[in-house]
């Protein structure tokens, strides 16, 4: 038997088949663009998407049997808003996850809701990424677009819509959109009144691994496949990508170094920290987990290496050669990785990117260094919160595309201080759906037996004593520049 993952990113989507024993037998990536039509916005028209699909799962599919797909799950980049019309048709283009437009609404959201009121309701205070803000947003700047709203869905869930036909979100997804009570699992109706959202715009609430239809007759000829292959709710982003790594069941951990760095913790009961600088969300396993997000994680790399460096070929490795043990924890070079703004722990859209303590000895090498400690400096900021709340992480996994530098892996492992496990299949969110799908499709009986069956441990990364000393003093200096930074940040915006 053969499942498929889908891998909804913000700036490609890419399919995975597996078999029925885990392997990744192919697969296939579509690129598409990111429009920023403004300073600090992110958007992004879900037809393309939906092409990507279309293009990219024939494309998977050959060489191989159709027959024997059985189904489809999908990860995907969480909290963008797709309004829909009564026809199903996108009002505009998707609103997404690290779009910063939506600071005044979210401040009146913390500041004059309350950040304990919205606590109460969902969990989770309100950040400029979220769904409600931009709601909020929408209805101020297009009122006679917001009037004609039908129904909004969640990025991926919009491709579960194409293929199904079927309006669904599941919780981990929906719990990243600050409609949802996530303790108690269903929609809030005191958020819902507060933002203007009428209960009929929103989409019925799964379990990740539950089914929600199968694939529509012109779609199954479209993609290439019978049209009894199942499609289930599928995940957010970092939710599928923790079930891919087997970051299921109470007290694991996983840090993914994507396009945005996230720290997961999974948890069989809800929790929330006093500060709400962690996310409460619902896990894919049927759980709940806590998250630390940053914007902007391997993106910041990319930045660096492409539109400064103009880096030939994309060849990072050649960048880091000059960076060696010696010059680890020793970097005069300081680097805040607030590209996009940040939100986990200190939600500020404001904040920005700043290299400090450059002198005129400073070497392209240090400059690269510090991006790379940076990121890892910003990570441990949300492992910091955790650790306030007595959360021990003895060991984590490691995932994202920029797991796929041993530099960085050591870099992080010494900030952190704790193993970091690197895995036999590292695939991310797109893994994590094709594994919902094999549980909806009944070869597991849930998502635990899943990850223990097929998530297996390539390598570890151990952190070394001198170097985790070295990066402690570090960071310690490190995190007292945000903090002398924020009011220049706050008139800079103005």
């Amino acid at each position: 038997m053969l499942y498929i993952g889908v891998d909804l990113g913000t700036s490609a989507c890419k399919f995975l088949l597996v078999d029925d024993q885990g392997r990744v037998c192919h697969q296939v990536t579509r690129d598409y663009p990111l429009c920023m039509p403004r300073p600090g916005w992110s958007e992004q028209d879900p037809a393309l998407w939906w092409q990507a699909c279309l293009d990219g799962i024939p494309a998977l599919l050959a060489g191989f049997d159709p027959a024997q797909v059985q189904g489809i799950g999908v990860g995907g980049q969480m909290h963008g808003l797709v309004a829909l019309d009564g026809d199903g048709a996108v009002l505009r283009p998707a609103i997404l996850w690290n779009d910063g437009r939506t600071a005044a609404e979210t401040d009146y959201l913390n500041t004059v809701v309350g950040r304990k009121t919205l606590s109460q309701y969902t969990g989770n205070i309100a950040f400029a990424g979220f769904t409600a803000p931009k709601l909020l947003w929408m209805q101020k700047h297009e009122p006679e677009l917001y009037a004609r709203i039908a129904k909004i869905l969640l990025p991926k869930d919009y491709l579960v819509y194409k293929m199904t036909g079927a309006f669904s979100t599941d919780y981990s997804d929906a719990s990243g959109m600050l409609l949802l009570d996530v303790e108690h699992k269903c929609w809030s109706k005191e958020m819902c009144e507060l933002c203007g959202v009428q209960p009929e715009w929103l989409a019925g609430l799964y379990e990740s691994w539950q089914p929600v239809g199968t694939l529509r007759p012109d779609v199954a000829a479209a993609l290439g496949l019978p049209e009894t292959v199942k499609v289930c709710a599928g995940a957010g982003d970092n939710a599928a990508a923790a079930v891919g790594t087997g970051t299921v069941g109470p007290g694991r951990c996983n840090i993914s170094l994507g396009t945005s760095g996230t720290l997961f913790i999974s948890s069989d009961t809800f929790g929330v920290d006093a500060t709400n600088g962690l996310h409460a969300f619902a896990h894919a396993d049927g759980g709940w987990h806590l998250m630390g997000c940053m914007l902007s994680a391997a993106s910041c790399n990319k930045w660096w290496m492409d539109d400064i460096l103009n880096v030939t070929d994309r060849d990072y490795p050649a960048e880091q050669a000059p960076i060696t043990r010696e010059t680890l924890g020793r970097n005069p070079v300081f680097f805040l990785p607030y590209l996009m703004g940040e939100r986990s722990p200190i939600n500020d859209t404001d904040a920005r990117g700043v290299f400090l303590g450059m002198s005129m000895d400073t070497t392209r090498a240090d400059m690269t260094q510090a991006v790379l400690e940076g990121v890892a400096f910003a990570l441990r900021d949300s492992f910091e919160v955790a650790r306030s709340l007595g959360i021990a992480i003895p060991r984590s996994n490691l995932c994202g595309g920029g797991a796929k530098s041993p530099l960085w892996g050591t870099i992080l492992a010494n900030v952190l201080g704790i193993p970091l496990d690197i895995l036999v299949t590292e695939q991310g969110p797109g893994y994590g759906g094709a594994l919902l799908a094999m549980v909806c499709c009944g070869q597991f009986a849930d998502v635990q037996q899943a990850a223990d069956a097929l998530v297996r441990v390539s390598r570890t990364i151990e952190p070394d004593a001198e170097l985790t000393a070295r990066y402690e003093e570090r960071y310690q200096k490190y995190k007292q520049i945000y903090p002398a930074c924020r009011p220049l940040f706050k008139q800079l915006a103005q």
